[in-house]
Formats: structure tokens, sequence, C-alpha cells
């Protein structure tokens, strides 16, 4: 057990990047791999964003990169630094004593997926957090104030078009606000869980990136949102680069002996997003059609469809901004978003009628309502005269 002074951390630091089951590599090059991409990527607000809306770029980080882990295994993983089969967790308490010790901070993205796939990233610090600092006061919080303040800017960086289509090249959320976040504060450790699957709108787009992850390059920047002027400028707590990776390089961890109830998800949606993706993947891949194509048929569990669709529809045009009015979608968010929801939406739809996926009379009234609607309606914002009110992207 060593004392953390300076060249003990760095080595310490060394050592935990260069383990894991993808490699850590040079950013611009880095398949099947990770990196640390540069603050100056992601914009964030400005010292005076609140009277200029201007937007800065990150800068350098308030935590150092310590590691990204590509984990599967048999349950929903949670509680990773409490996991005493973690890497992470074995060489935090191989290497220091117990009464000094690194600030360990991770990020558990859980994934929807039958593996129960997990991206963590692990970042560090020796430094101790200011009092009344708004770190200082996100950790002391509760999880309501967590929940209104933890932002995530995802980049992608590379992809085929329809995952840039679904997700945008830039998507900024209030993490606690989009999908649900469990927050594990004990000494020298913080984690936050992301359970993606827990959103209809999230796991959908997961589901669908899911499909083309070996081709994708994506970063991803943690931050705790300023929401005042004394709060100013955003600082970012620390960023991480994925690249191109393999779902069979994803190293197998072991659960605690404790299975979470966490790890149960409702079938029916799972089924019905998963469905979505596989439309958008027939889209692109015309003659990749079989047996197992997802059939948006007639029951699911016993189930009429005809309003599983309504419903979902009214979740993606809720998540790009629009609202129904007199039977006609008037725009509340960005232009932008607008446009994106048409083009996704409307993919889906044709990619659906284009393969002649199992449909009945319901089904096919509703999607063709929803291609009329959509169609009609976005005109008549593009030509104005339907009220709009224009919402900066980034109010985030």
């Amino acid at each position: 057990m060593a004392s953390c002074d300076g060249d003990t951390y760095f080595d310490w630091i060394d050592r935990v990047k260069s383990q894991g089951a993808v490699p850590l590599l040079d950013p611009e090059n880095c398949p099947n791999g990770w990196a640390s991409p540069s603050g100056e990527k992601f914009m964030v607000r400005g010292p005076e964003y609140f009277s200029t809306k201007v937007k800065i770029p990150g800068g350098e980080y308030l935590l150092k990169p310590l590691g990204f882990d590509w984990v599967k295994s048999t349950t929903k993983l949670v509680e990773v630094l409490n996991n005493p089969n973690s890497r992470v967790r074995k060489a935090l308490d191989d290497e220091f004593s117990t009464d000094v010790k690194p600030l360990v901070w991770a990020f558990n993205l859980q994934l929807p997926s039958k593996e129960n796939f997990s991206a963590v990233a692990y970042f560090t610090t020796m430094e101790p957090i200011e009092e009344g600092s708004l770190m200082d006061r996100f950790v002391k919080g509760d999880d309501v104030f967590r929940n209104s303040r933890l932002k995530l800017i995802a980049n992608i960086v590379k992809g085929p078009w329809i995952v840039k289509k679904a997700v945008g090249e830039q998507a900024i959320c209030i993490l606690g606000r989009a999908v649900s976040c469990k927050y594990f504060v004990r000494e020298n450790c913080i984690e936050v869980d992301v359970d993606i699957g827990a959103s209809m709108v999230a796991s959908a787009i997961v589901h669908l990136a899911f499909g083309y992850i070996t081709t994708l390059t994506v970063d991803l920047a943690f931050l705790i949102e300023s929401q005042t002027e004394s709060e100013l400028p955003e600082r970012i707590l620390g960023a991480v680069r994925f690249s191109e990776l393999n779902p069979a390089s994803a190293m197998a961890v072991e659960p605690p002996c404790v299975e979470s109830t966490d790890s149960l998800q409702s079938s029916l949606p799972t089924r019905w997003w998963k469905s979505i993706g596989q439309g958008f993947s027939h889209l692109i891949h015309p003659g990749a059609q079989d047996a197992a194509s997802i059939s948006v048929s007639e029951h699911v569990n016993g189930t009429s469809n005809d309003g599983v669709i309504d419903n979902d529809i009214k979740k993606w045009r809720v998540f790009y901004g629009l609202e129904v009015v007199n039977r006609n979608y008037v725009l509340v968010g960005s232009l932008k978003g607008c446009v994106d929801w048409v083009h996704v939406m409307n993919s889906y739809v044709k990619a659906v009628v284009t393969h002649k996926f199992k449909l009945n009379d319901g089904n096919l009234a509703c999607l063709e309502r929803w291609i009329t609607l959509t169609d009609n309606s976005f005109a008549k914002v593009v030509a104005g005269k339907q009220d709009k009110r224009e919402r900066d992207l980034a109010d985030y």
C-alpha cells in the first residue's frame, strides 16, 4: 500500500488507463478503442451566457481521465465502483492507503441490450473539491438537484447518416430529465449509473445506433449545468471518445451476488423500440430482410398495436419539440428539431411501407395519417402560416 504522492498517483493513472477490454489510443485513430478528446471540441456556456447566449470551447477538464471499460454481464451492472470484481475498484484499494486516496468518478452508461452492455468512463483528481463550488453542491445535494444539473454533450464524430439523423451531430441533454439516473456517493468514490433503457425515446435511439456501433465514433462530455451567472462559465468534468467498438471485445464481469431489480425491463417497449431500429436498418440495407424481420403486426402479448403506434409517435414528436393543435403540429421547439423529426419519422414510415412489414388496416391507417399530418403541418410551419416559438437548440 502506497501513500498518494504525485509520482505514485500519475503512475497509477497510467496503469489503469492501459488496462481494460479496449485499448487507449490516439484520438484521431482509435478503432475498437477509447481516447480523451480535447475539451475544445465541446461548446459550453460562457461567462456572459445569460445575456449574450454565447458559448465557448470547454477547455481543460476538472477531472483527469482514468480509464474506460466496455463490459457486459448476466444482469445489468450497477454500482461498478462498489463491485469487488471491478478492476478500477481493485486498483484503487491495492495502490493507496485507506487514509489518503484520490477521488474517482464513474459514469456507467447501461445500454438496453440482452447482454447487458455497459460503457463506463472513469475520471479522477487529487485536488480537494472546493467548498461551496458547483461540484461540491452536486456531491452533497439530493437527487432532485443532481437530476436537474447533470448534463451530457454527445458528438457523433463519425457514423452513418441514419444515426446522425436520429441523434443529430451533437446532442445536449440534462441526463436526469431524459433518462433514469442513480447516484452513489461514498468516500473517494462518486458513480452515476445511467439507465438508458428507462427512456423509450433514448432506448430507441440506442437500439438504432447499436446496430452500427462498429462504425461509430462518439465523443461524450459530462458537466454540471450552470443555471445562474455566479456559476458561469461552465466547466467540463471529463470527456471520453470511443470508436468502432466491437461487441465481441466487451469484457465479461461477474455481477454482485444480489441481483438488482433494475435489471427487469418491460418487454413491450423494448420490442417496439427495437422494431424502429430494425426498420431504419432495412431502410439502409433493403436486401437484409429475412424471416426474423420485425413485424409491426396485429398483436403483441395479445394486445392490439394500434394505440401503441399513436402513443409512441407522440413521444417522438415531444422529443423533437412539436405539439398538436387542431390536428396540426405546431412548432414549440427549434426549427432544426422539426426538420430532424419529420425526416427521421418519415424515413421509418417509408421503410415500413416499402418493405411491406406486416400491417393490419388500423396500423396502416395510422401511418397514413402520420405522413399526411407531418407533411401538411411542416409545410405550414415553413410557410409561416402557423405560430411558432423559436428556441435556441441549446437553451441547454
